[in-house]
């Protein structure tokens, strides 16, 4: 699920059964709402300070619903966020939804994934191909998993012609690099959008997919 709003961007992916899993995305779509936003956010660091709050109150809510499920209940979502001022983005995540920057025709994954095999990705002991074709879906963080929620938070150069990607694992897990550089590359970025999620669905798709696509003043949510 991906929301958007001037400079607060986020996508999220829901977990623990289908109706707990819609819950939960749709639980951060709501507190990441535009009309919750303060005056005071009008600077970089108040909107990370804002997005960081909200989070946390999502993952309390999360976690309050889950104890009125019965003991062992999981209501979760991965959750990745922007804003950017300026030249300057920062992204907070929690889980393996990730955001990309392709700059001169080069991918980066700015995010790293929180499942148990990141560091095995990060020593250079298995590969990204490798890494992709296991089952990765077991996450060390999510909104509404382990208590207290532990939000990553990077700080990143933003350049105009830089396209920036937020998305879930059901989209790089049927798409490869190779593909998202080529296709992200096009000058129409919500016809991008959209043909990432057409190639998406010829795949096998094991999980659904949401992206949210930007460049300068643009950005195209799926």
């Amino acid at each position: 699920m991906a929301c958007s709003k001037e400079s607060i961007w986020a996508v999220a992916d829901g977990m623990g059964g289908h109706s707990a899993g819609d819950v939960a995305s749709q639980t951060i779509v709501d507190v990441l709402d535009p009309q919750n936003i303060e005056k005071t956010t009008e600077t970089l660091a108040d909107r990370v300070d804002w997005i960081e709050d909200r989070l946390l109150l999502a993952d309390n809510e999360l976690h309050e619903r889950a104890k009125l499920m019965g003991p062992g209940t999981v209501i979760g979502s991965t959750v990745v966020s922007l804003t950017i001022e300026g030249s300057t983005g920062v992204v907070l995540w929690a889980g393996d939804s990730r955001l990309y920057r392709l700059r001169d025709g080069q991918l980066q994954v700015v995010t790293r994934d929180h499942n148990p095999i990141a560091d095995l990705l990060d020593s250079g002991a298995v590969t990204e191909d490798e890494v992709l074709a296991t089952d990765t879906n077991v996450i060390t963080r999510a909104v509404g998993g382990q208590h207290p929620l532990d939000l990553d938070v990077a700080v990143f150069d933003v350049q105009p012609t830089d396209t920036l990607l937020l998305c879930t694992d059901g989209l790089y897990r049927e798409v490869n690099d190779f593909e998202l550089a080529n296709i992200l590359a096009q000058d129409d970025i919500e016809a991008a959008a959209s043909e990432l999620v057409a190639l998406a669905l010829t795949r096998p798709a094991r999980d659904n997919l949401s992206l949210l696509a930007l460049r300068g003043t643009a950005h195209v949510p799926h």
